[in-house]
């Protein structure tokens, strides 16, 4: 009985290399069986926005979702947001609600949309949301342990702004002279594990010796772990369609659980307050975030790098995506498969091309993951934002007629969007780049 078991689990849980086949460039493809569902999936598979299509997908892997996204169109501009939160999902929410309007606000004064008006969207997001945690961390302290990366596209009149917080990512995919399809990233990863950013925040803090620790081969920035724990049946886990004693299996993934996906290893975000300003210093009755010592100056910033470019006719697409597809596949691999691939329902490929490479780390197929519910998943890849904008430069300058929709990620809801504010505007206002 026992050897029968323990056969149905070697055969449930060894690597099936047949679901890691690869093309001709070598890129990793999902393989598994599309008959199979997979439940916490969201996908738009191709959508039309102002300079040609965009394909949008998100996969949930918290008990509750904390990456929010949208994506704007309008007559003269596309805006892509991607907002991976952390410690809850507030923040994300927030952003998603607020930080568009701000910026359409903003490009209605100044007569434009500039590296300016981008920053100064920020800016507002960020003071709303510390406004917000001020009015309730006294019924709901936590609130200010919570944060969010913040990444944003906008193409405006033939330029690109990207606009970064956290360790979200854009990558653009543009055609060498070789006709060969190049990856460029185009965002600065703000995360501890960069010694660009470890020495940054050493400069900032002369003082403090523990701004960044290594804790078991991660850094970690003031040694903070940042998720609460996941808590499971210490002895069941369903995994292959069937309740199996998996004992040390459970256990690992319970030790695994604190991983550098669950550290505060961001150096720049929006929210995070308790590490921005003394006043919501979380006291020792929350050892998670209780700072041995009052914070000096902040911990982390809100200040985004900024990126522009006119684009060019060998642009292509991009690829804007939180850090739970980049934790699995490379620019260059991300890139590869768009621009191999149709393009209806390619955001739903890398995604599903990033948990098949996150399944097989554990030595599972990605059918096998699909049954592991919201929650579990977290142990196996994070909440995972993907949108490919397609650039068709026959289209940019024309007036084509495109919906003024805003779609927003994963709460699967569409309705009219703001970017009619923005008619009206003339093309050679004053640029405050």
């Amino acid at each position: 009985m026992l050897s029968w078991l323990g056969r149905i689990v070697v055969a449930c849980w060894r690597p099936l290399r047949r679901y890691a086949r690869m093309n001709k460039d070598n890129i990793i493809e999902d393989d598994s069986d599309s008959s199979i569902p997979d439940t916490l999936l969201w996908c738009k598979d191709l959508q039309k926005h102002s300079y040609g299509d965009f394909s949008f997908a998100v996969v949930q892997a918290n008990e509750i979702i904390e990456d929010h996204s949208q994506v704007e169109t309008g007559r003269d501009a596309t805006f892509v947001g991607v907002y991976d939160g952390h410690g809850g999902p507030e923040a994300s929410r927030y952003i998603s609600d607020h930080l568009f309007l701000h910026l359409m606000r903003l490009a209605r004064e100044n007569g434009t949309i500039s590296e300016d008006s981008l920053r100064s969207a920020f800016c507002a997001t960020e003071d709303g949301f510390l406004t917000l945690v001020r009015r309730t961390c006294g019924i709901k302290p936590l609130i200010a342990a919570i944060g969010s990366c913040c990444l944003v596209g906008v193409i405006w009149k033939g330029t690109l702004y990207v606009a970064n917080l956290g360790d979200s990512r854009a990558v653009i995919g543009s055609l060498s002279r070789s006709n060969k399809i190049v990856a460029e990233q185009l965002t600065k990863d703000h995360n501890a594990s960069m010694e660009e950013v470890r020495q940054e925040l050493r400069s900032s803090h002369p003082d403090d010796s523990h701004i960044v620790v290594m804790k078991h081969g991660v850094w970690r920035i003031k040694g903070i772990i940042q998720t609460t724990t996941l808590k499971l049946n210490p002895v069941q886990l369903g995994i292959c369609g069937f309740m199996i004693v998996v004992g040390n299996i459970t256990t690992k993934l319970l030790k695994e659980g604190v991983s550098s996906r669950d550290i505060l290893a961001v150096s720049r975000s929006i929210g995070d307050a308790y590490l921005k300003r003394p006043e919501f210093s979380l006291d020792p009755s929350f050892p998670r975030f209780h700072l041995s010592e009052p914070i000096r100056r902040p911990v982390l910033t809100a200040e985004p790098s900024i990126y522009s470019r006119i684009l060019q006719p060998n642009d292509k697409f991009l690829i804007f995506a939180s850090d739970g597809l980049w934790e699995h596949l490379t620019n260059q691999e991300a890139a590869e498969i768009v621009y191999n691939n149709p393009r209806a329902g390619v955001a739903k490929r890398l995604l599903t091309t990033a948990l098949s490479v996150a399944a097989r780390k554990r030595e599972l197929r990605y059918d096998d993951l699909k049954k592991v519910e919201k929650g579990v998943r977290r142990f196996f890849h994070d909440d995972i934002t993907v949108v490919v904008i397609f650039i068709d430069h026959e289209l940019l300058g024309k007036k084509i007629s495109v919906p003024e929709l805003s779609v927003r990620g994963f709460v699967d809801t569409v309705g009219p969007s703001n970017f009619d504010i923005l008619q009206g505007i003339d093309a050679n206002a004053r640029s405050f780049i």
